[in-house]
């Protein structure tokens, strides 16, 4: 990895000083500098050197072991791709500082969601002792800082991507890297322009919808690598039945990526306790939700979809959306809508709200809440705060510095933080083992990164999970079909991801919005469910028995 050369012009400059000795320092001059030599001498060239100045972090051996292997066996450029919750920031953290140690790494740019710009400084300065600049809109001196931490969004903004793209970076790290699946964006292509010697990139879900997205972050580590996109495809399709052809492509990739799961880690210690609660509508709940079924049949069924959703997290959510529909109908047509919406004001407390105050208070302790409607959001908030429960919210509306301090002030005052799918990527909330899935996601994996917000490594306590659905609904199907059935929550999810990512024909909760929503009757439904769930998980089974 480093290259060794031999120095040429000692031997002649030390002849040309011994001929003048007043050139020649005294003795305590060059005692001092033969100490500060020897002090920043290396002794060794494997291990990790950086691991004796940071004697006050107990790294874990998965982490130590990636940082070696980055360093050492894959020159620097690396995905990191570990399980939710099992530290990828320490071990990017703990590899820029063994290549400034070894001095290969002084301009230095890291790539994050504005959410975790102050996350990534703080633990940088707190954990590893080094300082960052994080710039401000107006204010960037790119090229004055050697550490800068800052958005992609802001990165390449006009002003600020022309200095950035002329600075020759030594490393570069990109969190959340996931989000530079699609070659054809703004933020993949600035990231490929970058000038880096060395990169990092981190994801929990190194393969989203496509084998393209694996291709894309492999070309921004090592352009060419697989070749082209056009080739590699073919090659895969050619030879994706055949053992020897899959093999070699994860042979391929395995050299650049690095994937540790928790079931080989030894963090289970803390084990995750799951409650599924089944909810049930009152009489005019009940009514009012079968009135949508008409729809169904006069409207898309995406329109059908969408406020049956809503109406399982909240009125206000189904109350929002409904309102805007009758604003764009004819006042003829609008007049059967506009009953609804009055018989909808008229509806009591969601039953939901009302079981999440019930297990908090007989609970106590923190909970984080997560609903997938702002609407839902404000309303849970009011009624915590009708039943005396302090609560924060949490939105991807805020900017960095807000959602910073919602985290503070859930950590030291608040005993609930409300937050919206925003919430479930990027913050580290160890200090809560609680949480309430108010609505569920229907993808696993979106899920897997909420409850990667506790369930991380540094919890020192067993995380307990409520699962809300309200039952005979949409929900229903979506606990019963795929949460329970796969049997997702008995351990992490592992690499259901890779699993989800075979499914031909979309992403996951594509198929599952699919069947849903052009399923003409519930039996249709329940077989088209049952065969999604059937083929993941005969693709668990198989790939328990394979690992």
């Amino acid at each position: 990895m480093f290259e060794i050369l031999p120095d040429k012009t000692f031997m002649k400059d030390f002849q040309e000083r011994l001929k003048n000795v007043e050139q020649l320092s005294d003795w305590n001059s060059f005692s001092l500098a033969y100490e500060a030599a020897m002090f920043n001498k290396i002794d060794h060239f494997d291990g990790l050197l950086s691991l004796d100045h940071l004697p006050h972090v107990e790294f874990l051996d998965h982490q130590v072991d990636a940082a070696k292997r980055v360093v050492h066996e894959m020159h620097g450029r690396a995905i990191l791709a570990d399980e939710v919750g099992l530290g990828k920031t320490l071990e990017a953290g703990l590899v820029l500082k063994e290549l400034m140690i070894r001095g290969v790494a002084k301009k230095v740019l890291i790539l994050t969601p504005a959410s975790l710009v102050n996350q990534w400084v703080q633990e940088l300065n707190e954990k590893f002792f080094i300082q960052a600049y994080s710039p401000r809109k107006k204010q960037a001196a790119w090229k004055d800082w050697d550490i800068t931490v800052t958005s992609i969004d802001m990165a390449k903004r006009q002003g600020h991507s022309e200095t950035i793209l002329s600075i020759p970076y030594d490393f570069i790290i990109i969190d959340e890297a996931h989000k530079l699946k699609n070659h054809q964006t703004k933020n993949y292509q600035f990231v490929q322009s970058l000038q880096k010697t060395y990169c990092l990139l981190l994801t929990a879900t190194p393969i989203q919808n496509k084998l393209s997205d694996l291709f894309n972050l492999v070309s921004i580590l090592k352009p060419g690598y697989l070749g082209n996109l056009t080739d590699f495809k073919k090659k895969y399709r050619q030879n994706k039945s055949e053992i020897d052809g899959v093999e070699h492509i994860h042979s391929l990739v395995s050299q650049l990526m690095i994937r540790n799961r928790r079931k080989d880690t030894g963090l289970n210690e803390s084990k995750r306790v799951v409650v599924n609660e089944r909810l049930s509508f009152t009489e005019d709940e009940k009514a009012w939700y079968d009135q949508l079924t008409s729809f169904k049949m006069n409207h898309n069924s995406f329109t059908w979809l969408t406020l049956a959703k809503e109406f399982c997290s909240s009125r206000e959510a189904c109350f929002m959306s409904l309102k805007e529909m009758v604003k764009k109908m004819s006042q003829e047509d609008a007049q059967h809508y506009i009953k609804l919406l009055e018989k909808l004001e008229q509806l009591p407390h969601h039953a939901k709200a009302k079981r999440m105050v019930e297990i908090i208070e007989k609970s106590g302790g923190k909970f984080i809440v997560f609903t997938e409607y702002r609407a839902t959001q404000f309303y849970l908030q009011w009624y915590l705060q009708q039943h005396g429960i302090s609560s924060v919210p949490f939105s991807g509306k805020f900017n960095k510095s807000k959602r910073d301090w919602m985290k503070q002030l859930f950590k030291q005052k608040a005993q609930v933080m409300v937050a919206t799918e925003a919430g479930g990527e990027g913050i580290n909330l160890q200090f809560c083992h609680q949480m309430i899935n108010y609505d569920l996601p229907w993808n696993p994996m979106r899920l897997e990164q909420r409850i990667g917000r506790i369930h991380r490594f540094g919890q020192d306590q067993d995380v307990k999970i409520y699962n809300f659905a309200i039952q005979d609904t949409i929900e229903d199907h979506i606990m019963n079909m795929l949460y329970e059935k796969i049997e997702m929550f008995k351990n992490a999810v592992g690499d259901l991801d890779l699993i989800l990512e075979k499914l031909p024909g979309g992403s996951f909760d594509e198929h599952v919005k699919t069947i849903i929503s052009e399923s003409e009757s519930q039996g249709e439904m329940d077989i088209k469910m049952n065969n999604l769930v059937s083929y993941v998980e005969y693709s668990v089974n198989e790939e328990r028995e394979s690992s």
